[in-house]
């Protein structure tokens, strides 16, 4: 018998390899938790663990092409003048929902270097979006940049230590708790 392998594309091959890589990581983080097998990405991926660590050489900068992935989401949709934070918060509980298991690992090291940009590019994301929210009324001028990224964190760390079933109950709860601090006075 005979088996078939893939044919090697190559370099060609990259930019495909990294996005199944990155599809698959949130998949089967969100599975089996942040300690899942490095393995298990790469062959749900459908490549080899050389192109897995070609790619991401350790379990931090997996996590952290997946939060850039998020922030780009969240750039694109503060982009858009119709753009709310009710908006943002549901989007961010959305990330949160599906990346709990990466959620620990970044905040537990806020000083590395590696996850530096991260803070960098949440706090231009949210100064942007609470500007146009304050100048139309809709959050209260007490509001600050830091207070929106505190309730973000706060929610995102809540919602990873939450059993999976509870945390839509505990997005909706915590955002409740959120807009009412945000409201103008």
């Amino acid at each position: 018998m005979t088996s078939k392998s893939k044919a090697n594309r190559g370099p060609s091959a990259g930019p495909e390899n990294r996005r199944a890589l990155l599809t698959a990581a949130r998949e089967v983080f969100a599975a089996e938790g942040f300690t899942a097998p490095l393995s298990a990405i790469a062959r749900r991926a459908g490549v080899g663990q050389g192109s897995l660590y070609r790619h991401f050489p350790d379990r931090t900068t997996l996590a952290i092409a997946i939060f850039d992935e998020n922030l780009a989401d969240l750039e694109a949709f503060v982009d858009r003048p119709e753009s709310t934070l009710d908006g943002l918060l549901d989007r961010v509980i959305e990330q949160a929902l599906a990346s709990t298991a990466l959620i620990d690992l970044v905040s537990a090291n806020p000083h590395d270097p590696h996850t530096a940009h991260l803070a960098e590019r949440l706090d231009a994301v949210v100064s942007r979006l609470l500007a146009r929210e304050q100048a139309a009324g809709r959050l209260g001028e007490h509001v600050t940049p830091p207070d929106v990224i505190l309730a973000v964190s706060m929610l995102a760390g809540v919602l990873a230590r939450s059993d999976a079933e509870d945390r839509p109950d505990v997005a909706r709860r915590a955002w409740g708790l959120f807009h009412a601090a945000f409201a103008p006075r």
